[in-house]
């Protein structure tokens, strides 16, 4: 299992102690950013990390931000992405067992770093169960393609160009 994890600024803190217990496991990862305490845009890495998991380099995910609400729902922007955010490791568990979330998003002011380390352990090692779970994750994915609006090419907006993530349309798309 390799883990694509990332943050904002208020979430630097635990995802660098997320990343010492993925160590003490000797769970692969890279780490997509932000890299420092100044201040920037939560979508923006959410982006990043939900594209390198549809790249298939990466199985899972794990986002941090202040509360994991705007990671989570930035995440879920995003096709074949099923994030939760997470406070507690049940919800963490049965969120892979039932849902097969593939993110999993934390608040950094919400839990310290022995619960979420408790959270990312429980998710990590659950499974997805599948069988009366399949047909309701096939619904999630037929809604997300009946909302699914097709790439149109923008130039990009001012707020859009940042250095830790360029403009740019989806993978596969020009």
């Amino acid at each position: 299992m390799k883990i694509a994890i990332g943050s904002d600024h208020a979430g630097l803190a635990l995802k660098e102690a997320l990343k010492a217990y993925l160590d003490s496991r000797m769970i692969p990862y890279e780490d997509f950013g932000t890299h420092t305490a100044e201040s920037c845009d939560y979508p923006r890495i959410a982006e990043i990390v939900c594209k390198a998991i549809l790249s298939a380099e990466f199985d899972r995910g794990i986002l941090v931000c202040g509360t994991g609400i705007g990671m989570s729902i930035a995440a879920n922007k995003i096709p074949n992405i099923r994030a939760a955010a997470c406070s507690e490791p049940y919800s963490a568990i049965l969120s892979k067992r039932h849902n097969n979330s593939n993110v999993l998003c934390l608040g950094a002011r919400v839990v310290a770093s022995g619960l979420a380390t408790l959270i990312t352990e429980g998710w990590l090692n659950a499974a997805y169960e599948g069988e009366r779970h399949q047909r309701r994750v096939d619904m999630l994915t037929r809604i997300e393609q009946r909302y699914a609006i097709p790439f149109a090419p923008q130039a990009p907006r001012e707020e859009d160009t940042n250095p830790i993530m360029p403009a740019e349309p989806p993978a596969g798309e020009d």
